[in-house]
């Protein structure tokens, strides 16, 4: 049976310097900001049983990336950005997310040498880039800043649905649900809904 890939420093050890990775979670929400990380991991202290642990954050359950979000911001440099629905609706989501990439790098106190940035977009940062495909799943830096993202987005929606309760964002985290879409019929739009994407949209022009 051939190994599973899973990430490791292979990407980072091409470059000499400062490598940060960088990754986003958001793009597909209906409501909600899209958020970016940014993690320069400290290899000289990382324990290695933390890193053996770090992995694209959508195949690592809820409890764990709660720990793991601890033991980054111990043995890293850690920035968080985001980009509002406002934001979204005005520069479409992908410029959005490719903004909250160049707002998390400026967010680190130290400035890196290169960034890893998962998926094939590049932002536009003041330093060399190199993107990769599924870099959550194969870079610790990129994986790292996947775990930082999501769980930070994700208490985020569920501090929301506290003031949105129907809309069901403490679980579905923003995304287009059967239950998400029932209420968004029922209960109409908030001012956390992207206006811009199809079913908000759609739901609006019943009300106009």
């Amino acid at each position: 049976m051939p190994r599973l890939k899973r990430p490791s420093f292979a990407f980072e050890d091409e470059y000499t310097g400062i490598v940060c990775g960088l990754d986003e979670v958001g793009r597909g929400p209906l409501a909600g900001p899209v958020v970016a990380a940014a993690v320069i991991i400290r290899r000289d202290v990382m324990p290695k049983k933390i890193l053996r642990e770090i992995n694209d954050s959508k195949k690592i359950p809820e409890a764990k990336r709660a720990i793991l979000w601890e033991q980054i911001h111990e043995y890293a440099e850690v920035s968080i950005a985001e980009c509002s629905v406002g934001e979204i609706d005005t520069i479409n989501i992908l410029q959005a997310s490719l903004r909250a990439m160049g707002l998390a790098l400026a967010g680190l106190k130290i400035k890196p040498d290169v960034a890893l940035v998962d998926g094939n977009q590049s932002p536009a940062l003041p330093c060399p880039v190199k993107t990769i495909i599924g870099g959550d799943g194969l870079s610790f830096s990129i994986a790292a800043a996947s775990i930082v993202a999501k769980h930070y987005r994700d208490n985020l929606m569920i501090k929301i649905a506290n003031d949105f309760p129907h809309y069901g964002w403490e679980t579905n985290a923003g995304y287009g649900t059967a239950h998400h879409l029932q209420a968004l019929e029922k209960h109409g739009v908030t001012p956390h809904h992207r206006r811009s994407f199809a079913p908000v949209a759609q739901r609006l022009l019943k009300t106009a």
